[in-house]
């Protein structure tokens, strides 16, 4: 499990070279950025090739340009992939048998076998978290958003190099069995299982999307 800080994006004080930084100018026109965002899908079932460590860096360096009231950087990543994919199938068994006690259910066989294979469905999990700080002007809301945020521009980055991914969460994300697997503390919340890898299929054409009843002018 390696986790990655956005306080120490690039590792051994190593920077990024200048081709992968955003510049002044967008490489593409606006139309074809426009048309190329629209285009992201939720892609299920990864495969191998995963990024390299060198391309979820990259991915991470866009993430941590997200909103940041305050320059709080709420976010915090934890890179998942290979044998450390049965650790977290594991905790996610933990998880789903503690909360199925709680609450007075009974799990089946299968029931156990999902949790423990859903870490399996890519090569690689980004698990981003929210870590929570105390700030008067920057209400917890705020920095969940910030993360969201983040996780979208990780997404798109990830996405840019040629990667598929599909942002999970579930039931058991907060789960105390999980948290304790990330080192996550009790006010702090698990946000995204960044699912990437390499789709089998290409990305459908997303339909129109109707804005009209999301959207109100005012002047």
């Amino acid at each position: 499990m390696t986790v990655f800080d956005e306080n120490d994006k690039v590792k051994n004080g190593n920077k990024l070279p200048l081709k992968h930084r955003i510049t002044e100018h967008p490489p593409l026109s606006a139309e074809a950025l426009i048309g190329w965002i629209n285009s992201r899908r939720s892609m299920g079932n990864l495969d191998t090739p995963a990024p390299t460590r060198a391309q979820i860096e990259t991915a991470i360096e866009c993430a941590a340009t997200a909103p940041d009231h305050k320059k709080l950087s709420p976010w915090r990543f934890i890179v998942t992939q290979g044998d450390a994919r049965h650790d977290l199938g594991r905790a996610l068994v933990d998880a789903a048998q503690a909360k199925a006690v709680r609450e007075g259910e009974d799990l089946s066989e299968k029931d156990l076998k999902k949790a423990q294979t859903m870490p399996l469905r890519a090569p690689l999990i980004i698990t981003v978290v929210t870590k929570i700080q105390a700030h008067k002007k920057v209400p917890p809301f705020e920095q969940l958003l910030s993360t969201g945020a983040a996780v979208q521009n990780l997404i798109l980055a990830l996405k840019a190099q040629g990667f598929s991914t599909v942002w999970r969460t579930g039931l058991l994300c907060n789960e105390p069995a999980v948290k304790a697997y990330f080192d996550v503390g009790p006010d702090d919340y698990v946000t995204a299982f960044v699912y990437t890898g390499t789709s089998p299929k290409d990305e459908p054409t997303r339909k129109p999307i109707d804005i009209e009843p999301l959207v109100r002018f005012e002047s």
